[in-house]
């Protein structure tokens, strides 16, 4: 039996704040199925819509649903900031510390590939030496080898018995 998409969004409204009630407690009270909650939860957000994944409290929040909420409130005046954060069961301050830390998330997004990058120029550069060493072991090797069939022949040739 399927549910209608009203009485789907009318159980996800529960979730949001001022509500803020667990999947599990929605569950009973409801009488629908937590994997069906989920899948619910899941498809809408999908489509963009911003449902807190794991916790109510919106410092629990996943990482996306922190920078949805930043892209949502980016073009808001302070009074329709503050109305979004009622809404939703937020402090305007809470928004803003999400915002900086988004801008800061580039910078060191940013270090990590330039050390990333500086080992990988280190890791090159001792490869090339050890290629280098390889090529010059091998070449002594080989000589090596040489001068002593040299020596055997020389050996058969002159009838030396000194091998």
């Amino acid at each position: 039996m399927g549910y209608s998409t009203e009485r789907k969004q009318a159980v996800l409204r529960k979730l949001l704040p001022p509500y803020n009630r667990t999947v599990a407690d929605l569950a009973k009270e409801e009488g629908v199925s937590t994997a069906a909650i989920y899948q619910w939860r899941k498809a809408t957000r999908a489509k963009g819509q911003l449902l807190p994944e794991n916790s109510a409290e919106p410092e629990g929040w996943s990482t996306q649903d922190k920078f949805n909420a930043v892209l949502e409130t980016a073009a808001l005046a302070e009074a329709e900031l503050a109305e979004y954060c009622r809404r939703r069961g937020l402090y305007p301050e809470r928004i803003r510390r999400w915002r900086a830390a988004c801008g800061q998330a580039n910078d060191l997004a940013d270090g990590k590939a330039r050390e990333d990058s500086d080992a990988m120029k280190t890791e090159r550069q001792r490869s090339k030496a050890l290629e280098r060493e390889l090529r010059r072991k091998e070449a002594a090797l080989a000589e090596t080898a040489a001068l002593l069939t040299l020596r055997k022949k020389a050996a058969a040739i002159w009838g030396d018995e000194d091998k």
